[in-house]
């Protein structure tokens, strides 16, 4: 009973984190919301639950028994920290640009093929992002506990591709889903102003995330 007990806060913090993204994600559930709350208040307030939630998974993470599955070495530090600036460019890049495919864009409608930006590399940059994030934290964090938040993150993200594809295909109609997901991303859209504006915002958001990074996960970043 005790080794139960030991892993609860973990568990009941991992089962409100998925049950308050599992809701939302129906679409009836969503809009049910949106209807009562508004759109603005209720992605505020999601916005708001999910970054709460977020913070007291990793510190129930870090707070469940100690089961180590593989060794720690520094190398690995590396992993992460060089994947976590690609995933900040890649949701730099995504974060209110046109994007039919997935979600996270706006104004999807203004979508040009011929200049697709980074959907043009990846069809779910935002998922990709959550994936290499997740990915990436597996290597230093040998621990059965750690495995499992990164792991299911992990698997939540790729196979969140794959439905995302299917809904998305069935909702624009296959003709319109493959043209707009054979757009190729062209090295000249990176030559822009705004393509530098988002990259370093997302460098700035790196930089941050490496500066707070041992108050929000209790471990230094760079350490």
């Amino acid at each position: 009973m005790r080794a139960v007990a030991d892993w609860g806060e973990f568990a009941l913090a991992f089962a409100l984190f998925l049950l308050t993204h599992a809701l939302p994600a129906r679409p009836k559930a969503r809009a049910a919301f949106v209807a009562a709350l508004g759109a603005p208040l209720y992605v505020t307030l999601y916005s708001a639950v999910s970054l709460a939630l977020l913070y007291w998974l990793i510190g129930a993470t870090a707070r469940a028994p100690y089961v180590e599955l593989w060794g720690f070495a520094r190398w690995q530090m590396l992993v992460p920290q060089l994947a976590m600036l690609v995933a900040c460019a890649l949701a730099a890049l995504a974060i209110g640009r046109p994007n039919p495919l997935s979600f996270g864009g706006a104004r999807n409608a203004a979508f040009d093929p011929a200049r697709p930006g980074i959907v043009g590399l990846t069809r779910h940059p935002i998922l990709a992002a959550l994936a290499l994030w997740a990915g990436a934290h597996l290597v230093p964090n040998g621990d059965l506990a750690h495995v499992v938040l990164f792991g299911l993150f992990l698997a939540m993200a790729l196979i969140g591709m794959r439905a995302l594809d299917a809904r998305q295909r069935r909702a624009m109609g296959a003709e319109a889903w493959a043209r707009a997901a054979a757009a190729r991303l062209r090295p000249s859209e990176f030559l822009t102003a705004a393509t530098a504006a988002r990259l370093a915002a997302g460098l700035a958001v790196y930089a941050l995330l490496v500066l707070t990074h041992r108050w929000f996960a209790g471990v230094a970043a760079m350490g």
